[in-house]
């Protein structure tokens, strides 16, 4: 009894939840599991549904700013989510934004206001609306409920307290609420919070005033620089000298660097606090926690576009992450201590290659158009800062795919020195290195790099003609060789092992013989050479790119 009544999952309707019903060993837990009705399903939204329930009674750090008062009991609660989720209060709110008490009125007890608030803050219906021990009746619950409901325009309410008795209904209820939930209080962060930020310049950063009963109810301003520009301009400011020489005027306008700028967001304690980071900031004895005039001015130390994909994601749990913001969005997702947003950073950076634009191919075989060679894309990403992010945040996903991802354009990048460094770098990562010790990332480059070629190798049978080291020895060249001249002459009853090979792969196998022994064709290899076919040409560049891999390691004079 006691593990269902800590959660154990048993749900109808699906094979683990009617299997685990049917298999009980009798009726009285049978019917224990469907009395405990729980979904087996994972919510998303649950975390950020959890956080704002919890406000309503979290006490520090002090996030509320307003206060409900009533004879018996008070409540300690937030303008800017009362006014996201009740129609009625966005408009009150909006009038008087320095309101910080209001009076609840005696003739309604207070179990309704409790209704209330558990609705608005996303909270369960109990089923036992009033307390044994109050004065009050259900009836007299139920009315107060129903004048409230209808002057704060939440009709869905009454919904939620009729499905109480009936889990699963309830369940599906409270889902529903929370959905409509993150479509207010996403539409009052589009308004309030991203359609009022400021655009000042950094060095008049200072100088902003922002007052606590501002109408969006903000309690925090937060900053982040733009990229570029220079914060003091006043040295790059005309002088009075008298211009002299051809073309002064461009020369001018050339040397006159940008002022930098700054982005302002008017932001809520209440949901910054879904992040550690600004949970311990706003709770310990810093200045960011300390009353003031006006509002603090917190620098977070990334892009005014990382940010708001940051804000974004505490609001609402939503977030997007571009390509070129990934790393950007990785490194501030860690300094927040947000894990969730940093692993979707980490996917949006590892999934690069998806859809239309796959980097992942084969880039030995360039097609030819025109007589000219066919342009390679401009990198979307420095793979070199992805794979050092990936040591410094100790990301395992990013770790693989930087391996995989030099791995199918290493020509690209076996000759740069950056890409040496890296190497060695890879090797000093271990503090204590050993002569057996292998380089971790080389390793991974080795077996993508062997994934890349063995598809197509298999499709030959060139597999099985390289030795342990991934190189194809003389001695199976020329036996090759020999085969193919059998296949065409067109005997095969001299060795009965040509039977278990169709002609065409024997074939396929004698033109990467000769295309190991001999030059001249029609595909060119990494080192300029000329063969047959694409099959001779990734034999060549497979044993070329493991031969380079060889040379870097003995300048390095590193064993791996």
């Amino acid at each position: 009894m006691s593990v269902v009544e800590s959660g154990a999952l048993a749900e109808r309707d699906t094979f683990q939840g009617e299997r685990c019903i049917y298999n009980a060993l009798n009726d009285k837990i049978r019917n224990l599991l469907l009395k405990y009705d729980y979904s087996k399903s994972t919510d998303p939204l649950q975390p950020w549904a959890a956080h704002i329930s919890a406000l309503l009674s979290r006490e520090t750090p002090k996030t509320s700013d307003i206060e409900l008062i009533a004879p018996t009991q008070s409540f300690e609660v937030h303008k800017f989510l009362l006014s996201a989720r009740s129609p009625y209060f966005a408009r009150k709110f909006t009038e008087a934004p320095e309101t910080e008490t209001w009076k609840l009125p005696q003739s309604i007890p207070i179990e309704s206001f409790q209704v209330v608030l558990r609705y608005l803050y996303l909270g369960d219906i109990p089923r036992d609306l009033v307390d044994p021990r109050s004065g009050n009746t259900d009836e007299e619950v139920l009315t107060g409920v129903d004048k409230i409901s209808k002057q704060l325009e939440i009709e869905k309410l009454w919904e939620a307290i009729l499905s109480g008795t009936d889990r699963r209904l309830a369940r599906q209820r409270h889902q529903d609420e929370v959905n409509r939930a993150q479509g207010q209080i996403q539409d009052f962060f589009q308004k309030k919070v991203l359609g009022h930020k400021m655009v000042v310049d950094t060095r008049k950063v200072a100088e902003v005033r922002w007052p606590h009963n501002n109408s969006i109810f903000a309690d925090c301003l937060l900053r982040a620089d733009e990229q570029g520009g220079e914060e003091d301009t006043d040295k790059y400011e005309e002088s009075d000298g008298i211009p002299i020489g051809p073309g002064v005027e461009s020369r001018q306008q050339n040397g006159a660097k940008k002022a930098k700028k700054s982005v302002l967001y008017p932001a809520h304690r209440a949901m910054l606090i879904r992040s550690p980071y600004f949970e311990t900031m706003f709770s310990g004895p810093f200045r960011e926690a300390q009353a003031s005039d006006f509002l603090h001015v917190i620098k977070v130390d990334c892009l005014p576009e990382v940010l708001e994909i940051i804000l974004t994601f505490l609001y609402t749990e939503k977030s997007e992450c571009p390509l070129e913001l990934g790393l950007d969005l990785l490194y501030a997702s860690d300094m927040l201590f947000l894990d969730k947003l940093k692993s979707k950073a980490a996917v949006a950076i590892s999934t690069l290659g998806s859809g239309n634009n796959n980097v992942l191919v084969d880039r030995t075989h360039t097609h030819q158009g025109n007589g000219a060679e066919a342009e390679v894309e401009v990198e979307p990403i420095n793979v070199y800062d992805v794979i050092h992010a990936a040591w410094d945040l100790r990301v395992q996903r990013l770790e693989e795919f930087a391996a995989r991802y030099l791995a199918y354009r290493l020509e690209d990048y076996i000759d740069e020195e950056e890409f040496t460094e890296l190497i060695h770098e890879s090797a000093s990562r271990l503090k204590t290195r050993e002569e057996t010790d292998t380089i971790e990332l080389l390793d991974d480059i080795r077996y993508y790099l062997d994934e890349r070629f063995r598809m197509r190798f298999e499709e030959a049978g060139l597999d099985e003609m390289m030795d342990e080291n991934g190189e194809i020895s003389a001695a199976a060249a020329e036996e090759l060789a020999s085969e193919a001249e059998v296949v065409a002459a067109g005997d095969k009853s001299a060795d009965s092992s040509f039977e278990v090979e169709s002609d065409d792969v024997v074939s396929k196998k004698a033109a990467i013989a000769e295309a190991l022994t001999t030059s001249g064709g029609v595909v060119r290899t990494l080192d300029g050479e000329l063969v047959d076919d694409e099959f001779a040409s990734d034999a060549i560049n497979y044993q070329l790119l493991l031969q380079k891999i060889d040379v870097m390691l003995e300048k390095l004079k590193l064993d791996a």
